[in-house]
């Protein structure tokens, strides 16, 4: 029995195929998965996906399972004791980001709303199928990362948005031969 036929990136190492194979461009409509995967895409700037799906457990129990009512409480106190815990990225202005993206988050939400039905109504509702070379950004991207940050949000630009979008579903970019770009299609 042979292999399916994946994206490039998801083949040399089984943890990047396991999330290849289970979570890369499933299409998420909660919002707050939708809140923390943009977090953790925040977290990877400047590093791998790799580095950051190894810490994501150490993250998620460092930011409350990432429950933006508990991460917005957070205090300067914290953000030092975050910067000390090795067991995650330890970055100040990322771990403040978050933080204060918590704030954002239930702003939206206080004002009546739903981030996950917002980021879906930037799309029409529908996930878009992309066919050919994958940008690190688009017209898109940059849209809705002007419009975040509009909204107070933090570590939230055109490129992170984009590789978030990819992420959750929302831009279905598998590979044409990819056994997931149907299966993702279907989902969305």
């Amino acid at each position: 029995m042979t292999d399916p036929i994946r994206c490039p990136w998801g083949t040399n190492d089984p943890m990047m195929t396991d999330y290849h194979d289970r979570e890369w461009g499933k299409p998420v409509r909660d919002g707050r998965a939708l809140w923390e995967k943009l977090m953790l895409d925040g977290f990877q700037a400047g590093l791998s996906w790799r580095i950051v799906l190894k810490k994501r457990d150490a993250l998620r129990l460092a930011f409350c399972q990432f429950e933006p009512e508990k991460v917005a409480e957070f205090t300067e106190e914290d953000v030092e004791r975050l910067a000390n815990n090795a067991d995650i990225i330890r970055s100040r202005i990322k771990i403040r980001a978050v933080i204060n993206n918590a704030r954002a988050y239930l702003a939206m939400k206080q004002a009546g709303e739903d981030f996950g039905e917002w980021i879906w109504a930037q799309i029409g509702g529908k996930a878009i199928q992309h066919v050919g070379p994958v940008p690190t950004k688009d017209a898109l991207s940059e849209r809705i990362s002007k419009d975040l940050k509009k909204r107070g949000f933090k570590f939230v630009g055109p490129t992170i948005v984009y590789a978030w979008l990819e992420a959750t579903g929302l831009i279905n970019t598998h590979h044409p031969e990819c056994f997931r770009r149907a299966q993702v299609a279907k989902e969305a």
